[in-house]
């Protein structure tokens, strides 16, 4: 607040012209010097100004009349605001600046000053000034912070019940207006009935194993305004687990392709046993036993029980880990070659919610001997060509079977045997194995003269047994024959016209039997030359088969 000064004659002799004329100045600005008895008759100044309003706005008129006199009076600026204003004539005018604009929502609606007259420096008369700060639509509605945090709700939430609320303040006090964006990922889980009120109604349930978050978007809009200024907040939904699913034996699998589908079919578990065995543990395919609670967040324990197949206690479950063992051997396994159990898994906490699997026990005969293959490495040729796909031939042309014995049946097949290609890598890509033993190539992606060195591995699917083997293929040349045999005497007749050999052969085969018929005659006419008795015999002029 500036201090009064004394317009008397010797305070103007104590300064110097150029300090007058600042003084005087100072006096015009916060003091107005007017005629003495002016400071009768006034009255309290009430006026109005819009905030944000430049540096000079008219504020109000001072109007106070009174007796005309010769004494000096001087007019001074005070109270709290009084820094917001400067005097002009008989004028108040706005003293704002471009550092410090006038604003409604921080100095408030009202600025109060006191404007006091002294004649003299005796207080002749005190006025108040009201001046109103009048609103202008220069702010944006703005949320309230709280309420546009992550939440956290429950997937057991009602529809049509308040999922969450959200609220926005506008300094100019406006009324606000909040839409939902429908084109916010998730906002088809949400409505809002009540535009004025903020609060969001769930309007599709919720699942927690489908999705565990959700977003969306809402804007908050002036409602009452020309300018309809808004903002918006994105909205983070985190869905919390609830106990609504029922346990599922695991590994589970799927009814449809559709991820956003969760329902599965619980497996068919499944072990071989043979009758000498007992006391043991059961190890099932695909195992072991194990169901778990639906509610993946939650978890609840299960208790295990045999609903039915356990033969008078033949079999017995683990009621907290679900391991099936076998008590007692089964005597007569083509009396009972299969036993089928039924397992049931329910919540601790709600024996209501519950899944059942079935387990098959399959009886079988002492296994005895391991598979094998009957050679450590098969010979395989394939021709170049553009086919996709080319049985892989052997010696002969005749197709290729790697397949392994097992002797522990009649025939030496075992039906449960699988191949396979080991390890994988590029090779194996050109290649494929069927269960039959049948190796298939993808020709098209074959060079001539390319070699490939394959390892087979043949299981069985019942003991796990499993033996290996080698195949060495050959890509030959379009046009090349494949190989009648492994030692290579075909090379011979291998690029000779299949007729012009068989007249070759022909031709040996004569020559052979003439030759031998010449050596035959030979033999005998050296014979008879050389035979004593036959000698004897002509001696005495007999024919050699008379006789005497």
């Amino acid at each position: 607040m500036p201090s009064c000064v004394y317009s008397g004659n010797g305070f103007k002799n104590m300064l110097t012209p150029w300090k007058l004329l600042l003084c005087q100045v100072a006096m015009n600005i916060f003091y107005h010097v007017v005629k003495a008895g002016l400071c009768l008759g006034g009255h309290d100044i009430f006026g109005a100004v819009r905030e944000n309003s430049p540096t000079g706005e008219f504020v109000a008129d001072i109007n106070m009349e009174g007796n005309t006199g010769t004494t000096t009076i001087r007019l001074c600026l005070t109270g709290e605001n009084a820094n917001w204003f400067f005097l002009e004539g008989q004028s108040i005018r706005l003293n704002s600046s471009y550092t410090r604009g006038l604003d409604r929502e921080v100095l408030g609606s009202v600025l109060m000053a006191s404007l006091t007259c002294y004649e003299d420096d005796i207080i002749q008369s005190e006025y108040r000034i009201m001046v109103e700060i009048l609103n202008e639509n220069d702010n944006k509605p703005r949320f309230v912070e709280r309420t546009i945090q992550p939440l956290y709700i429950s997937e057991l939430t009602a529809i049509n019940s308040e999922a969450f609320a959200v609220k926005a303040k506008d300094a100019d006090g406006d009324t606000i207006l909040y839409i939902l964006d429908l084109m916010s990922p998730d906002a088809n889980y949400f409505r809002i009935d009540l535009p004025n009120s903020g609060k969001v109604i769930l309007d599709k349930p919720l699942d927690f194993e489908t999705k565990t978050q959700l977003e969306v978007v809402i804007y908050a809009v002036e409602m009452n305004t020309g300018e309809k200024y808004n903002t918006t907040a994105t909205i983070i939904v985190n869905v919390l687990d609830g106990d609504d699913q029922y346990p599922i034996f695991l590994p589970c699998t799927p009814i449809s392709q559709d991820q956003a589908d969760s329902i599965c079919t619980n497996p068919l578990y499944t072990v071989n046993i043979t009758e000498k065995e007992q006391d043991s543990v059961l190890h099932f395919s695909p195992g072991p036993i194990h169901a778990e609670d639906g509610d993946k967040d939650i978890r609840v324990p299960l208790s295990y029980t045999l609903l039915s197949g356990d033969d008078h206690g033949r079999f017995m479950i683990d009621n907290e880990t679900g391991q099936i063992t076998l008590t007692r051997r089964v005597e007569n396994r083509l009396l009972t070659p299969t036993y089928t159990i039924r397992i049931m898994a329910a919540q601790e906490n709600d024996p209501k919610k519950y899944t059942v699997a079935t387990a098959l026990v399959h009886v079988q005969a002492d296994n005895r001997f391991p598979p094998h293959f009957n050679k450590t490495t098969y010979k395989g040729f394939v021709i170049d060509n553009t086919s996709p796909a080319t049985l892989v031939s052997t010696y002969g042309n005749e197709v290729l079977v790697v397949q392994a014995i097992d002797r522990d049946f009649r025939d030496g097949v075992n039906p449960r045997m699988t191949y396979s290609l080991a390890p994988k890598g590029l090779s194996t890509n050109l290649y494929h194995i069927t269960q039959g033993g049948i190796l298939i190539a993808k020709t098209d992606l074959l060079q001539p003269s390319d070699r490939h060195i394959l390892k087979v591995e043949a299981m069985d699917q019942e003991t796990g047994e499993t033996a290996q083997t080698s195949v060495d293929i050959e890509v030959l040349q379009k046009g090349q024959s494949v190989p009648r045999s492994q030692f290579g005497e075909e090379r011979l007749f291998g690029d000779i016209d299949a007729s012009l050999a068989g007249g070759i052969a022909g031709v040996i085969l004569l020559l052979a039997a003439v030759v031998l018929c010449l050596l035959i005659r030979m033999m005998r006419r050296w014979r008879g030359r050389h035979d004593p008795a036959d000698r004897s015999h002509v001696a005495r002029g007999k024919h050699p088969n008379v006789e005497m």
